[in-house]
């Protein structure tokens, strides 16, 4: 029987995190204080496809889907195993209430690799990335739900976004300790606050309920994993940990563990 896994909803930053000591130190950190996981399943904010669709079960090359960074961001490789075990699973988890489809070729994105090669640098551990079929936050829930039994199995399953992801707001100028713009620190402050409370339903509801939304999510897609991680988290959620927080160019760094 697999140890019981707990669900993560981390920031994965963008290529550069990788220059960063201590993001990549608290990174290794947090991997290294979780039970071995199995398999890994990543639900990433840069992978919007209905019907829910399953990356490769083999190892591809990555998908680097980001433009405009140093050669050196494109050499990044990450050969994990894949995971077709946990592919079979997923589809009889969710088949009935969300019927789901392959991209054989499609390798994890940066959402999906940039953590990961902190987090698990020897690439040893399988992967599997599956996409949001939608950003409707009680839907995103409703898949986390039905993905839960996999924790059961050993499965970390992982949404991978940003707290607050707003690029027109940074300044790569001013450097990564730049002070951030109060509507973020306000939106990150509500979402700690929300999370302490176990206040799924408000979570659900930031469009309404979160100081300032459009203004530190103009799109949902990067706040979105965090329905999929409450959903898997069951009724953990005010019993979260918070491994990483603060401001990384403005935008909230904040991310948690259920256990």
């Amino acid at each position: 029987m697999s140890e019981r896994m707990p669900v993560l909803y981390l920031g994965h930053g963008a290529p550069p995190l990788a220059d960063d000591p201590t993001w990549t130190g608290q990174l290794a950190g947090w991997a290294a204080g979780l039970p071995r996981p199995t398999a890994i399943l990543m639900v990433s904010a840069h992978w919007e496809q209905a019907p829910l669709t399953l990356g490769a079960t083999s190892t591809v090359p990555l998908t680097y889907d980001f433009w405009g960074f140093p050669e050196r961001y494109y050499q990044v490789r990450y050969p994990a195993p894949g995971a077709p075990q946990l592919a079979a699973t997923v589809r009889r988890l969710v088949g009935a209430a969300y019927p789901t489809r392959d991209e054989p070729d499609r390798g994890l994105d940066h959402g999906a690799y940039v953590p990961l090669v902190e987090m698990y640098p020897n690439a040893d551990v399988p992967v599997l990335q599956i996409s949001m079929p939608t950003l409707e936050p009680r839907r995103l829930f409703e898949v986390g739900r039905l993905l839960a039994p996999l924790r059961d199995e050993g499965v970390l399953i992982v949404g991978s976004g940003f707290l607050t992801h707003n690029l027109s707001c940074v300044d790569f100028g001013a450097g990564a300790d730049a002070p951030p713009a109060s509507f973020m620190t306000e939106f990150d402050d509500w979402a700690a606050r929300a999370l302490a409370a176990g206040d799924v339903d408000g979570l659900l509801d930031f469009a309404h309920q979160a100081p300032a939304p459009q203004l530190a999510h103009p799109r949902s897609e990067h706040f979105a994993p965090l329905f999929v991680s409450l959903g898997a988290a069951e009724d953990t959620v005010a019993e979260h940990r918070t491994p990483v927080d603060g401001f990384w160019y403005g935008l909230s760094k904040r991310s948690v563990q259920f256990d």
